[in-house]
């Protein structure tokens, strides 16, 4: 075994039924039209149909698989799966047979009222559908279960909504190739075909001791920290990061990349993060359905591995208070079925006409839809993440960087840009080392949305969010840009003057949009409202940009989301928002309650009986006294936040209204949490170690 797994490339893709093993299984006609329909659409018959399932059944049986599943994404953000085993009835003797038929792998019916889909479907509504995703390879997943084979899908209900994350992305991939080619046609490029978002996910999380974890109940059911003082050492001397990394979680590290690879994720690099406890994964660029599939796997192979380790891996954006949160920076970039990457500025970005047209028209749709970007990464979690602590603020902003940003300058003062800043070299100034070749510009960890290079990246998104809704936005309000600049440029008498008009224009209108100063200062709070930039500080307040007139023109223009649909999954957010926040408030109830408020009450007691018998033995007891005092006084104001927050939640379970439900936990539980943290926050520091009822940040952080 320990051979096998030394040689990556036997390894890699071992588990999943790739093209390669497709073309040695399926007669040549029948991988001919497998080849035809994932690189222009269309379907299979039905005896193609059978044919790709034999062929897949056979491999996964060879490879120990049981049972089938088709496995899809629903708007919880997680995956879904239904294991049926190859057993079939044959024969009229009883007799069975293992049979996948091309009826099975095309479509499975779920039941579409126990996910969510925002009053799409009633309760007594059970019908759903999957389709199967030819473009997404089928794999084996490798769990206590045994060997699965999962055929990546989509998810529809019976009336035809979406109910999945998947399902607008690959509508969302279509319609910007097709308005990026018909670009790239007016512009003179007639050989591309297609047009493909290519994304890189670098996925940030945390590890803790199992033992540690099983004794704190915020980690169980919320999983992130409910209470807890800040530990001693945090990262306050940056030691952690890019630091030798601990054996234990080495350990876990190099059998999370087999399991990875066997699954065909291209992991690349590996590394501490900044907080102690903190790491990152980070794969090969992929065509964006097929990062959203992988991106699924690593978080759920991530907590697998984890287990076998001893070890709990957490995927929430905030698992502590005071130290840096954990996201996942989207890297986006378009490449055509020639190669050619369209994001990739050249040796000389202010003659790249066709770069500065994507490029402007990049900063355009971000400009125009801010708001829906903005919401595409919210959750609870990223409330507590976005604005501080290396994560970007809420204020959506574009980051170019100097040689970019000149660009844009002389292009908007002048009409023409006459050059660009180069990046020279960076002189050693040691003889035996070789001098540096400088990029032109600086990066920027403070931007939402950051240019770097050759791609966007979107660091907003949250370490536990599915990458399929900020990806189709970024896809969908490009390609409505395109489109609009595609409507002028086949109307125009002069193609070269209207593209270098197009480009002034939307430089000059859009100019608001870039900023590549600090995103942390408050000064940038400000500038941003001078700017008349959208600023949605919660989930709940972000939420109305799914319905805003310009996003509902958007989704409906291309096909995407019709209105109901979109509201659909606006009452989702309210709700989600609500339910998240109130199982975080019964938790806190129950850990301070319980654990915390009895175990001080215990060591106020102590305390109280120290102070008394000092003082019967005539010894001055000011010190215990105060302390004493101090104790009291934080447990009666834990008791009186603990009350109130329980009256509250009881109040708020039953607001019917999911918006008003949003709202009220976002502006009444959550203020009311606050409170009920700090002193029991401040009694961690006080009490003594033996009566603290679970482990501490210094625990959790370092006894990994």
């Amino acid at each position: 075994m320990e051979n096998e797994k030394s040689k990556i490339e036997e390894l890699f893709a071992r588990n999943v039924f790739t093209m390669e093993k497709m073309k040695e299984r399926l007669p040549a006609k029948v991988y001919s039209a497998v080849e035809k329909v994932c690189a222009s659409g269309g379907d299979l018959t039905r005896a193609q149909a059978d044919a790709v399932a034999k062929a897949m059944k056979d491999w996964a049986i060879e490879n120990g698989a049981t049972h089938y599943s088709h496995w899809f994404q629903p708007l919880n953000g997680t995956t879904a799966e239904k294991h049926d085993a190859f057993l079939t009835p044959g024969a009229e003797d009883g007799s069975y047979v293992l049979q996948l038929s091309g009826k099975d792998l095309l479509r499975g019916e779920p039941d579409a009222s126990s996910f969510p889909s925002g009053g799409l479907r009633s309760t007594f509504e059970a019908r759903g559908y999957t389709a199967w995703d030819i473009t997404s390879p089928a794999f084996l997943k490798e769990a206590s279960t045994g060997k699965i084979l999962c055929i990546p899908t989509v998810f529809y209900s019976y009336t035809g909504e979406a109910l999945d994350k998947k399902a607008p992305l690959l509508q969302s991939m279509e319609i910007i190739s097709a308005q990026t080619v018909r670009l790239l046609r007016i512009l003179g490029n007639k050989k591309v075909k297609k047009v493909t978002p290519q994304v890189g996910v670098e996925q940030e999380y945390f590890l803790v001791d199992a033992g540690n974890y099983m004794k704190r109940a915020d980690l169980k059911y919320s999983g992130h920290t409910l209470f807890g003082a800040p530990a001693t050492k945090g990262q306050a001397l940056d030691d952690h990061y890019f630091g030798v990394i601990r054996e234990r979680v080495g350990s876990f590290m190099r059998d999370l990349n087999f399991e990875l690879w066997k699954l065909g994720v291209p992991a690349k690099t590996q590394h501490n993060e900044v907080p102690p406890g903190q790491h990152e994964l980070a794969p090969i660029y992929e065509n964006a359905n097929i990062a959203l599939d992988h991106n699924q796997l690593v978080m759920e192979t991530m907590k697998r591995v984890a287990v076998q380790h001893g070890l709990r891996c957490l995927l929430h954006e905030k698992p502590y208070a005071g130290v840096n949160g954990s996201g996942k920076h989207n890297n986006w970039s378009l490449l055509t079925d020639e190669g050619e990457n369209l994001l990739d500025p050249g040796e000389s970005p202010e003659r790249n006409i066709q770069f500065l047209l994507i490029l402007a028209s990049v900063l355009r749709a971000v400009d125009l839809h801010a708001d829906l970007l903005r919401q595409s990464v919210s959750d609870p979690g990223n409330d507590l993440r976005l604005g501080g602590f290396e994560a970007p603020p809420a204020i959506i902003s574009v980051f170019l960087g100097a040689q970019l940003d000149d660009v844009m300058r002389q292009l908007i003062e002048t009409g023409r840009a006459k050059g660009h800043i180069k990046g020279g070299k960076l002189r050693t100034g040691i003889s035996t080392l070789q001098d540096i070749d400088k990029d032109a510009t600086d990066r920027n960890r403070t931007s939402p949305f950051a240019f770097t290079g050759n791609k966007f990246e979107f660091r907003m998104v949250g370490s536990s969010d599915s990458i399929g809704e900020p990806v189709t936005v970024i896809n969908t309000i490009v390609a409505e840009t395109l489109s609009d600049v595609c409507d002028r440029l086949e109307k125009a008498k002069d193609i070269e003057t209207e593209v270098h008009d197009i480009i002034k224009e939307f430089f000059t209108e859009h100019e608001r949009i870039v900023f590549n100063g600090n995103g942390y200062a408050k000064e940038w709070v400000k500038e941003a409202e001078r700017r008349g930039l959208p600023n949605y500080r919660t989930m709940a307040e972000a939420a109305a940009a799914l319905t805003a007139p310009a996003s509902v023109k958007l989704y409906e223009k291309f096909g995407i989301y019709s209105r109901a649909e979109l509201e659909s999954r606006q009452e989702i957010q309210y709700d989600t928002y609500a339910k998240t926040v109130h199982i975080d408030a019964l938790t806190m109830i129950e850990m301070a309650g319980k654990q915390i408020i009895p175990g001080c009450m215990q060591y106020e007691k102590e305390l109280a009986q120290t102070v008394l018998a000092l003082r019967e033995a005539g010894e001055v007891v000011d010190t215990e006294t105060r302390r004493l005092k101090q104790v009291a006084s934080h447990i009666e104001d834990a008791q009186n936040a603990l009350e109130k927050l329980t009256k509250q939640c009881a109040k708020g379970a039953e607001i019917t209204d999911a918006k008003k439900r949003a709202f009220y936990y976002q502006d009444t539980i959550k203020p009311t949490m606050a409170k009920l943290r700090a002193p029991c926050d401040a009694l961690e520091m006080l009490v003594d170690e033996r009566m603290w009822p679970f482990p501490t940040y210094g625990d959790l952080m370092f006894e990994v």
